[in-house]
């Protein structure tokens, strides 16, 4: 007689983040688990049959920024965390107690059984795993619907359509909700207008934003939706996240620390604080750094050493009042639309927008999508003659342009203009700075000396008043694209000519030089296949 125990599967299986279906090849058969025996005639254990029960009907894969994930080998291509009690553990827990009928399995035997097979996923090279939208190995944007069957929206230059299983492999968190299946109606943007409160070019400018909030690859400015009370900004902003990342709690309060922050970025694809009023430092920097792409790293929970990597780039607005409170670099990341007062006689209850917007949302979604396969189609042909900041945005609405016969660009360019202003107004010592310009035309010292020189207005030292010369360069520096934006140039390369060699501020009022005054940053060099041909490689 055979005395051996029979084996549990160990061959590695890895998941096809392809078109195809998840790649099960190799995978060796696996009797059930109430099959087998330990020698002596015992069952296995329950942690031995969860993993066999794992095993079958699950592949194992490590993200990207190393985070374990089990992927249903004939099930929608999801990512079902290995970690917490919301993925595959509280699955696997039904699975057994479905399998093994009066058994359930004990805490202790799931905790084992999640060890092992987070070493499984460990076995394989690290893969793509995209939170609401990504692009597949073919270029095409992929937008999942969040349904329960994997449905997804493929985005091409060709068009677009609704695919039963997502090409790539996404994950879901609770702060997401479906979307429903886009409808091909020719009016869709003309009924979101109807449902918004603003002018014809900021609503332009709206739609080109939530075109680009698909293009997962490039930075997003922060939609800012300003105005009075009464002119809707809320429910505006509830809207137009709903249209991207549907969630439950579409509107957030400003989070306390940069943990709350980092776990509410991770579970969305877009966030909309509301009602925002000032933003910390800490805050505005974290902002600006989730706009260009952030990462943070921590302790992971219950060890020493070991750390967790939260990465992310996301898409977001807020609704404020005063732009003038915000931080100057973080303004230059806005895109500002003014919402015009609501009459009386046009306003409408919450439910009915709610009812009427669910009911036009396929069709919105719908015309969407088709301006942005319209884009992507003509976006790599897009130059632009200068490169504002946030450039790539600006490619898309120069696209958008190209494709609708709008006018977002220059609509933006100017708006950013207004908003740098606004920005610089609401900080004492940038008014003050412009006002010294003003007064003598070119101003030349040392941080400390500045600070000796501009007055503090009403004779009372605002909170973010720098308190020393280190502090006031490091402002002045921050500041410079704000001053540079009102005609004010900052230059400081220049060291005394003394033997303390301090550095120097030179600010003055000047026209920025033209492109044939400024030096060349880079050589030209033939490209790759133009007479070049690449290094060889040790």
């Amino acid at each position: 007689m055979n005395t051996e125990p029979d084996p549990v599967n160990t061959v590695n299986t890895r998941v096809n983040t392809g078109p195809d279906s998840v790649n099960t090849s190799g995978r060796a058969a696996t009797r059930r688990p109430s099959q087998g025996a330990d020698d002596g005639g015992k069952k296995p254990s329950a942690a031995v049959r969860l993993v066999a029960l794992a095993r079958e009907r699950y592949t194992f894969v490590t993200s990207v920024d190393g985070r374990p994930y089990a992927v249903a080998v004939d099930g929608p291509n999801l990512a079902l965390p290995l970690r917490g009690r919301a993925g595959l553990r509280q699955r696997l827990a039904r699975l057994y107690a479905d399998t093994f009928e009066g058994d359930v399995a004990s805490q202790s035997a799931l905790a084992d059984a999640m060890t092992v097979l987070e070493g499984v996923a460990e076995d394989s090279d690290p893969v793509p795993v995209h939170l609401r939208v990504g692009t597949d190995p073919a270029g095409r944007i992929v937008v999942d619907l969040g349904t329960a069957d994997g449905r997804a929206v493929t985005v091409s230059g060709l068009g677009w359509e609704v695919v039963e299983r997502s090409p790539i492999l996404f994950r879901r968190s609770g702060a997401m909700a479906p979307l429903p299946a886009p409808v091909l109606d020719g009016d869709g943007l003309a009924k979101l207008h109807a449902l918004l409160n603003m002018d014809e070019p900021a609503f332009r400018q709206l739609v080109a934003w939530l075109v680009a909030a698909w293009i997962p690859d490039i930075p997003h400015p922060i939609l800012t939706c300003k105005g009075e009370q009464g002119t809707g900004k809320s429910k505006t902003a509830q809207m137009v996240v709903n249209i991207i990342d549907p969630t439950p709690a579409s509107k957030r309060s400003q989070p306390r620390d940069i943990k709350a922050w980092a776990t509410q970025a991770f579970n969305s694809w877009a966030l909309c604080l509301d009602n925002v009023s000032t933003i910390p430092p800490w805050l505005s920097d974290t902002l600006c750094k989730a706009v260009t792409g952030d990462g943070i790293v921590d302790r992971a929970l219950y060890t020493d050493d070991d750390v967790v990597v939260l990465t992310f780039r996301r898409v977001l607005a807020m609704t404020t009042i005063d732009a003038g409170a915000l931080a100057g670099d973080l303004a230059e990341r806005l895109l500002m639309l003014d919402l015009q007062l609501i009459d009386g006689e046009q306003r409408r209850s919450e439910e009915e927008l709610d009812s009427t917007f669910a009911a036009v949302r396929p069709a919105i979604l719908g015309a969407l999508f088709d301006v942005l396969a319209c884009v992507l189609a003509v976006r790599p042909t897009v130059r632009l003659d200068s490169m504002p900041r946030m450039a790539d945005f600006a490619r898309v609405l120069a696209a958008v342009d190209q494709v609708m016969e709008w006018n977002t660009l220059d609509d933006y360019l100017a708006t950013s203009a207004n908003v740098a202003t606004d920005a610089l107004e609401g900080d004492p010592f940038a008014v003050a700075i412009a006002a010294l310009v003003d007064e003598v035309g070119t101003w030349q010292g040392t941080a400390a000396q500045l600070l000796e020189q501009l007055p503090v207005p009403g004779m009372v030292r605002p909170p973010n008043w720098p308190k020393d010369a280190t502090r006031a360069g490091g402002r002045i520096k921050r500041l410079a694209p704000l001053l540079r934006s009102v005609g004010i140039s900052v230059d400081d390369t220049q060291r005394s000519r003394d033997r303390h060699r301090h550095k120097l501020l030179v600010l003055s009022r000047a026209a920025p030089a033209s492109a044939a005054e400024q030096p060349e940053l880079w050589p030209e060099v033939a490209p790759l296949g133009d007479g070049r041909t690449p290094p060889e490689q040790p």
